[in-house]
C-alpha cells in the first residue's frame, strides 16, 4: 500500500503554532499535575490515582462495577484493582459483589471514604483555582469551551 507523503516541515505557520500549542498546553498540564500530585503526597499522604479513583466514586454514591470505574478512568483493570484493595484497606471504600455473581463486584466509598475525599477536594479546588489564578475568568470559560469543542471533533476515533 502506498501512503501520500508527508508534507514537508515548515511549510504551513499554521502547523507550526498548532505544534507551539500542544507543547504548551502539555507543559502546563504536565507543570500543574507534578504540582497536584507534590501536594497530595505531602498534605494527604495520597496520590493522584487513589484521588481519580475516589473522585469517580464520590460521582457514583450507588457504586461502580470494577470494570466500569476502570475504562471511566482510562486504565487498565489491574492498576484499579491494586488502588482499590489499598483504598479497601483502609475503609476509604468498600466492595460488594453484584447479584451474588463472584465475578463482578461493585465499589463504593465508605462514609469515612466520603469525609476523606471532600477535605482532599476541598483543598484540590484550592490549589488549582491558585495554581490557574492567573487566567480570568472569561478566558477560563473560553478555553473550557474550546477545549470541550475540540474534545468533541476527536472523541470516539479509533
Amino acid at each position: 500500500m502506498v501512503s501520500a507523503p508527508l508534507p514537508a516541515p515548515g511549510k504551513s505557520g499554521d502547523s507550526k503554532e498548532r505544534l507551539r500549542l500542544w507543547i504548551r498546553l502539555l507543559r502546563a498540564s504536565r507543570t500543574i499535575e507534578a504540582e497536584l500530585r507534590e501536594r497530595l503526597r505531602k498534605e494527604f499522604d495520597t496520590t493522584l490515582p487513589r484521588f481519580d479513583v475516589m473522585a469517580a466514586l464520590y460521582r457514583q454514591p450507588e457504586g461502580m462495577l470494577m470494570s466500569d470505574l476502570s475504562r471511566f478512568l482510562l486504565v487498565s483493570n489491574g492498576n484499579v484493582t491494586g488502588i482499590v484493595d489499598r483504598l479497601v484497606s483502609e475503609g476509604l471504600v468498600m466492595r460488594a459483589r453484584r447479584n451474588g455473581d463472584r465475578r463482578t463486584s461493585m465499589v463504593r466509598l465508605t462514609e469515612a471514604g466520603i469525609d476523606a475525599f471532600r477535605n482532599i477536594a476541598t483543598a484540590h479546588e484550592i490549589w488549582v483555582n491558585e495554581l490557574l489564578g492567573s487566567v480570568g475568568e472569561d478566558d477560563t470559560r473560553r478555553l473550557a469551551a474550546m477545549l470541550k469543542s475540540f474534545r468533541s471533533n476527536w472523541e470516539g476515533r479509533e
